[in-house]
């Protein structure tokens, strides 16, 4: 049962715990230094969803090259870093 939850964790709990407490801070000081608030986020993503919905068939093309253009980037990379690991 320890091997699933470490398996799913990624490593121990304790580890894991003492990442996420990591990553929220850095992320808490980011959102801070921007102005944002997690309800600022909540509000942006409802103002983007209802701007998708009133644009209609627009906004899936929009929204296809986004996809487009993010994988262009994030494919590459993705390979060289396999490829990399792979030759260690």
């Amino acid at each position: 049962m320890s091997q699933r939850i470490n398996k799913f964790l990624g490593d121990t709990p304790g580890k894991t715990l003492v990442r996420l407490l990591i990553i929220s801070f850095v992320v808490g000081i980011v959102m801070s230094t921007l102005g944002l608030t997690p309800v600022d986020l909540w509000y942006k993503l409802q103002d983007f969803v209802v701007r998708l919905y009133n644009l209609g068939f627009d906004a899936i093309w929009r929204i296809a090259r986004y996809f487009v253009w993010g994988a262009m980037v994030v494919v590459p990379v993705f390979l060289i870093m396999r490829l990399l690991k792979v030759s260690r």
